[in-house]
């Protein structure tokens, strides 16, 4: 057990707007405590923290109680180890890559948790002198919303989108030094499997860390749906986009064409459903034989519109399985530069046939 210290400083103004905001935000805190019942509103506070708070108080909790920041039993600990261990090995390398020079110069450091809120690994400059840092930056510490009240970990696991938590925003004032940004992640079988967590302590808000923990969460996404053994993939976006970053949809299919991985974004475009045999086949969403899209991987054609069950067409690159593990740049340059060859040279079919502008196709050119 680990209590951290009341004798540590209080939290430093963050100075012109930012201390309006905290006071924003102690204002909204004693319209809740005054009013506790459903459907209250709470002005300066976003819904979603009302209802937290309103939980918390349903719990019995108080915001002046101390808080006892936990973990598990080994036994536990070890099972939530061995249970995320795919979703660890591959988050690792993108927190480094994506978070280490981004938040370099903040003090902000990097909590992965499970689907319960139990961390399962810290990265990043998390000075554990610090009390309030040592609490919570540990390996099986439960940060869920039962153990610790309102926070960023506990939002974004009942919420199920990224959010961002300010000081006072949290319920208890113990834990009124941390400011968090947290995202959701979400495993190839369309399920979510932890949160991604970028915490500070005793820091200005830097609200703009909520777009980077959600782009951090998408590439630690797409990674688990490519790490999955499969035969083709398939990146969709709408017409008029050209396929090939992190924002794409994104689908791992086998050698017989059924389904195997796919991430947030392709189950939202193709209003996808993983049911108790797992993922549909691929002929139940695209309306075409699946024979086709081996085709052309095979062939490595550029992008095309593929019409799918809902009714909406999709621009879709489909590549062999070995094909997808090429940088996205390589493989957008590669792709433009065959659909200018397929159409002799002709900048604006090429253009046509990829779905984007002539403007596009020559600004990616000269990016070679």
């Amino acid at each position: 057990m680990h209590d951290p210290s009341r004798a540590y400083p209080a939290p430093a103004s963050d100075g012109g707007a930012g201390s309006e905001r905290l006071l924003a935000i102690r204002q909204a805190r004693r319209t809740l405590l005054q009013a506790t019942e459903a459907g209250v509103g709470v002005p300066g506070i976003e819904p979603w923290i009302a209802a937290s708070w309103r939980r918390c108080l349903a719990r019995g909790q108080r915001p002046h109680e101390r808080v006892v920041f936990d973990c598990v039993s080994r036994a536990a600990v070890r099972r939530a180890l061995e249970a995320s261990s795919a979703l660890r090995q591959t988050a690792g390398p993108v927190i480094e890559r994506t978070l280490g020079r981004a938040m370099a110069d903040t003090g902000y450091f990097a909590l992965l948790t499970d689907a319960r809120g139990i961390v399962v690994d810290v990265q990043g400059p998390a000075d554990t002198r610090n009390p309030h840092i040592h609490a919570i930056a540990r390996i099986g510490v439960d940060l869920s919303e039962q153990a610790v009240g309102t926070t960023a970990i506990g939002a974004a696991l009942t919420e199920l989108t990224p959010v961002w938590l300010h000081r006072g925003e949290h319920f208890f004032e113990d834990t009124a030094v941390y400011s968090c940004a947290g995202a959701p992640l979400f495993g190839p079988d369309g399920g979510c499997i932890g949160m991604l967590d970028l915490t500070g302590v005793l820091t200005p808000e830097r609200r703009a860390l909520k777009h980077l923990v959600s782009v951090t969460a998408r590439r630690i996404e797409n990674a688990l749906v490519l790490q999955r053994p499969h035969a083709l993939t398939i990146r969709l976006t709408w017409p008029g986009h050209l396929p090939g970053d992190d924002d794409d949809g994104l689908l791992a299919l086998d050698a017989e064409g059924t389904i195997v991985a796919a991430n947030r974004t392709a189950v939202e475009m193709l209003d996808l459903r993983h049911g108790d045999t797992g993922w549909p086949h691929a002929q139940a969403v695209f309306p075409l034989p699946v024979a086709d899209l081996f085709d052309t991987a095979r062939r490595q054609r550029p992008a095309l519109e593929l019409p799918t069950c809902t009714g909406l067409r999709v621009l879709a690159l489909v590549q062999n399985g070995r094909d997808d593990a090429l940088p996205l740049k390589s493989r957008e340059a590669a792709m433009i530069r065959h659909a200018v060859a397929e159409a002799r040279g002709n900048v604006a079919e090429a253009a046509r046939r990829l779905g984007i502008s002539r403007a596009t196709v020559y600004r990616k050119l000269q990016q070679r």
